[in-house]
């Protein structure tokens, strides 16, 4: 028992991230207190738009057309999302796993078998071998991607210079494309090794109360943990928005195609960010059942016992006025109620709304190869004014 409670209050840090470049990054001190990498990913970003820059200037490029968007979202907007995110999301994940075992979700010796994956988990995450497998594969991609028909990827290449192998076009692809596929990798490695910690969670025999105000039995943190991947998702979107801007000024691509592109991303968001929540659905479903049957008996049994007291009078002579007994039968059907309503996924529709939302908005501006600005803008007006 003694080392179950140690489990539940010496419980150390979780955390993804590690790795050369992180600890790179403390190092040269663009990290703050261990999880704000904001400043890195600026640095990052921000060093290899310059220098792209500057090689384009002096090769003659024109540094603001807009074949060249999908490379100053890529450097200036996506990267650095990319850290802002994971300084968000990683003290999420250390405080959903000190609260699941803290509130004895996790209880008794599970809670020991979870503490000691998570720690294997940063044994493995902390190592090399993590980041050089995400630099290989970035590497590899480098000879791939010409072969892959990526949107915005042919514009962008000749407005760079890739094409006719300029100084500028070979930073671009090589150094700055590699290292944003680096980055991307690092972030499906760290989300695969989150989905592995769900799935063991998951199979452990968690102990989930029906009636908790959550709505999720105890698991509403993981509503909390996967609403701050919104900065990643809208780098993601940004990136291909980007992208279809570029395409449909070049005439590669109508319009109207976006469309069925939206929802091809929302899908794909729903299966990465969403999809490894459905995890404890069995669960939550088994305990929404037994929530159900357990609270109507309890509901039966002192409803009962409140008819027959107050509307047949087989109880003691007692007042009304100022009983608790009106009070307890109204907290009971809230707890009734709040277990019926019970959700089976900790995903709120209000959570993926807003997912869907951040999806969509870099897409918003696509609309203008539509309509002129100064068109929607006077439609918006009239409409408001009724004019």
């Amino acid at each position: 028992m003694t080392a179950i409670r140690d489990a539940s209050a010496n419980m150390p840090r979780f955390s993804l991230l590690g790795g050369p470049l992180y600890r790179l990054g403390v190092a040269a001190g663009l990290v703050r207190g261990r999880t704000n990498t904001v400043r890195m990913g600026l640095a990052i970003g921000l060093g290899l738009w310059l220098v792209a820059a500057v090689l384009g200037v002096l090769a003659g490029r024109e540094l603001f057309s807009l074949a060249m968007l999908g490379a100053h979202v890529r450097l200036l907007l996506a990267i650095p999302l990319m850290f802002f995110a994971e300084s968000l999301i990683d003290p999420r994940l250390d405080d959903f796993m000190h609260v699941v075992v803290r509130s004895r979700i996790v209880p008794g010796e599970a809670a020991l078998l979870l503490q000691q994956k998570l720690a294997r988990v940063t044994r493995w995450k902390d190592g090399w071998l993590p980041d050089v497998i995400c630099l290989l594969l970035a590497v590899g991609f480098n000879h791939i991607v010409p072969y892959l028909p990526i949107p915005g990827l042919d514009s962008t290449a000749r407005a760079v210079g890739v094409t006719d192998l300029s100084v500028a076009g070979v930073w671009y692809s090589v150094v700055c494309l590699g290292v944003l596929r680096f980055l991307l990798l690092r972030w499906i490695l760290r989300l695969l090794l989150w989905m592995h910690c769900l799935w063991f969670l998951s199979r452990l025999p968690l102990r989930l109360v029906p009636a908790h105000a959550d709505g999720v039995a105890g698991l509403g943190g993981l509503e909390v943990v996967h609403a701050h991947f919104a900065p990643l998702l809208l780098s993601i979107s940004a990136v291909l928005a980007a992208s279809f801007a570029v395409d449909i000024a070049d005439g590669v691509m109508a319009l109207e195609a976006v469309y069925p592109a939206a929802a091809a991303i929302l899908l794909l968001d729903a299966l990465i960010f969403v999809g490894p929540l459905l995890l404890f659905a069995p669960k939550l479903w088994a305990c929404k059942v037994q929530g159900i049957s357990d609270y109507m008996v309890l509901a039966e049994a002192y409803a009962g016992g409140f008819e027959r007291k107050w509307l047949r009078g087989e109880g003691p002579a007692e007042e009304l006025l100022g009983s608790s007994d009106i009070q307890s039968l109204a907290d009971l059907t809230t707890a009734v109620t709040v277990v019926r309503e019970q959700r089976i996924v900790p995903a709120s529709p209000r959570m993926l709304i807003n997912l869907a939302i951040v999806a969509l908005v870099p897409l918003a501006p696509l609309v203008l190869f539509k309509i002129p600005l100064t068109e929607l803008a006077g439609q918006i007006l009239g409409r408001l004014t009724g004019l």
